[in-house]
């Protein structure tokens, strides 16, 4: 009997070291899985940082043209209101005289469509 009570005691034995080690390979795989959790996030936050980085690049530079056309559109506006004003001071007293003369000179003629009454 003492033969098979070692052999028992081996068998637990056994078991008790798998189980063992069967604990240690699930602590060993819980600390791996957070570990790569980790990694993965530290990579996640890296490839954002960057594609921010480069998204407020672009920004700049389109924001930066944006702010070059609307100086050039103004530089335009300006110019165009300035080249019709000195049209209007040009022109304005010739249109004046033009438009009196048209209004004061009058010249009565009779409508070609009068009927004189019989």
């Amino acid at each position: 009997m003492t033969s098979q009570s070692q052999g028992i005691q081996q068998l637990l034995q056994a078991e008790k070291r798998a189980k063992d080690k069967l604990e240690e390979a699930k602590k060993r795989k819980g600390k791996r899985l957070k570990q790569a959790k980790e990694e993965a996030t530290a990579e996640i936050d890296h490839y954002r940082l960057q594609r921010e980085k480069e998204f407020r690049n672009k920004e700049a530079n389109v924001m930066g043209s944006q702010g070059n056309l609307s100086a050039k559109i103004e530089e335009q506006a300006t110019e165009a209101i300035r080249n019709l004003t000195s049209s209007y001071h040009r022109n304005m007293e010739t249109m004046m005289k033009k438009l009196l003369s048209t209004i004061c000179d009058i010249s009565p003629e009779i409508h070609p469509n009068f009927r004189p009454a019989v």
